[in-house]
Order: C-alpha cells, then sequence, then structure tokens
C-alpha cells in the first residue's frame, strides 16, 4: 500500500522555488502502515512520523501529532494576533525555530494526554522529523530516529542526530560507526513524541542553495539500507521527487521492507 502526495510551493510571481513530494509505504511485514507525512507548501511545513504502539495506537499517535504540529505551525503563521507561546519563546532561537519546538511539545502533550486517557493507547508515541522552510533557509527539529538528510551536489549528509540507545553509546565512544548497524539495541530509542509528559527539541537551521534536495524520512528507509546505498539509489538524482522517492522506497523493500517507509523531498529550485 503506497500513499503519495505531490505539491510546489508558489511565491509571488509564479516562481516556484521548492518543489515537494511525500509517499509512504506499507513495506513487506507489516499489515499496517503507522507512519504519516505532511506536505504543507501553504505553511512550508513538512513532517513525517512514525508511530509506535500496541493495536493502532502507534498510527493514531503519528496522525494525531502531524495535526497538531500542522495546527499550531498555521496558526502562528502572523495572521492570528492573539496568539499565546504556552512554552515561552527561546530568545537565542529564530522565529521558526520556536514556532517548530512549540508545536513538537504541543503535540508531545496531546499525544501524552491521550495514551493517559485510554488503556488501549498506553504507551503510545510516534519519532518525528519535522521541517519549515522559510526564503533559503530551512528549520529542523527531530525527535526519535526518523531522519533528515541533504542531498548536495553529489553528496549525502544526515542532518539531524538520532535519540537512541545506539547512538548515544557511539557519542561516548562505547561502540564503533561499524559496530551500531549490526547492535542489538539499535532499534531502541531515547525520546519519542507522547512517551513522557515534556519533551526537548533539538533544532538545526541550513542554508539552502540551488538545486539542494532535504529529505525526511522514518527508519524503514535507514534501517534497511545504509546511507552509501541511500545515495547510489538517487545517483545520478532523478528528474523528479516522485521518480526519486519511489527508486528509495523499492530498494529499502528490496533490502526486505522489515518496516513501513515514509520519504518526504524538498528541492530548492531558486
Amino acid at each position: 500500500m503506497t500513499d503519495a502526495a505531490l505539491s510546489r510551493a508558489a511565491v509571488p510571481g509564479d516562481k516556484m522555488p521548492l518543489e515537494a513530494f511525500g509517499q509512504t509505504d506499507v513495506g513487506r511485514r507489516r499489515k499496517l502502515n503507522e507512519d504519516n507525512y505532511l506536505v504543507k507548501p501553504e505553511t512550508n511545513l513538512y513532517a513525517v512520523c512514525d508511530g509506535m504502539g500496541g493495536h493502532n495506537a502507534g498510527e493514531v499517535a503519528s496522525k494525531m501529532a502531524i495535526e497538531t504540529l500542522e495546527a499550531f505551525i498555521r496558526k502562528s503563521a502572523g495572521e492570528e494576533k492573539d496568539i499565546t507561546w504556552p512554552y515561552g519563546l527561546e530568545a537565542h532561537l529564530s522565529f521558526e525555530a520556536n514556532r517548530l519546538k512549540t508545536a513538537v511539545k504541543l503535540a508531545n502533550k496531546k499525544v501524552f494526554k491521550s495514551a493517559d486517557n485510554r488503556e488501549d493507547y498506553t504507551g503510545m508515541g510516534t519519532t518525528l522529523v519535522a521541517a519549515i522552510v522559510s526564503g533559503k533557509v530551512v528549520t529542523i527539529g527531530s525527535a526519535g530516529d526518523s531522519r533528515a538528510y541533504l542531498f548536495r551536489r553529489g553528496e549525502l549528509k544526515q542532518l539531524t542526530r538520532d535519540d537512541s540507545w545506539v547512538s548515544a553509546a557511539w557519542a561516548e565512544g562505547i561502540l564503533t560507526h561499524d559496530e551500531i548497524d549490526r547492535h542489538p539495541l539499535r532499534n531502541v530509542i531515547t525520546k519519542a513524541v507522547g512517551a513522557k509528559e515534556e519533551i526537548e527539541l533539538e533544532t538545526v537551521e541550513h542554508q539552502l542553495e540551488k538545486g539542494d534536495v532535504i529529505m525526511l524520512c522514518s527508519d524503514g528507509l535507514h534501517s534497511m539500507i545504509n546511507d552509501e546505498a541511500i545515495l547510489k539509489t538517487v545517483t545520478p538524482f532523478p528528474a523528479t521527487l516522485p521518480a526519486a522517492a519511489q527508486k528509495l522506497i523499492d530498494a529499502a523493500n528490496e533490502a526486505g521492507g522489515k518496516d513501513n517507509v515514509s520519504v518526504v523531498l524538498l528541492r530548492y529550485t531558486e
């Protein structure tokens, strides 16, 4: 089962500096797709969430997080004068970073309360990676092991850091990079939206250059094929984003397709 959405972000003068495309696939082992993604050029917001929990709770968590994220980003776009910032503003962060952090904290509160109020939702949560594009700057935040990557001039760079046990162990020098991919605890994440009453989110910002492609993805992609294989799959980069997304999803499925896989691609064309 595959779901896809294509959009172009228009600006005055009919210029289209940003192309965007999102696609999700259930994979080859799962019956239910607990991933959700967002492609919203109207608010320049893009996201991927990978839900977790028993029954259909993971799907509920990822959808709830996406909807809450979008609602605050839309509300804080400047059209409403009476907007409140329930967690305050951090002076050292940009306006977009503050918007993103607040939106994720609100999503965390919504998912956590829902899990606390229903027995069948106990323990549900979701990973999240989200990006806001403003002018030539992309602001990214993540929780869990859904990732953001940058394709630039034939190279691939991971822009986010996994909130996982193996990532922390690697940072502490306990594991080598080669040991991470085969470690038995490689799928244990240390942060998720809705897992705890409060969440702290790190944000990063990058200047975009013409031809850059930002990829947001769930671990259904990068757990099946490593970074080298991801780059090889889209080299040379396909002419269209739907073609690139399909090649990446096909590669993950051909490698085993053990999980749902979601990909959102943004190409800066200015």
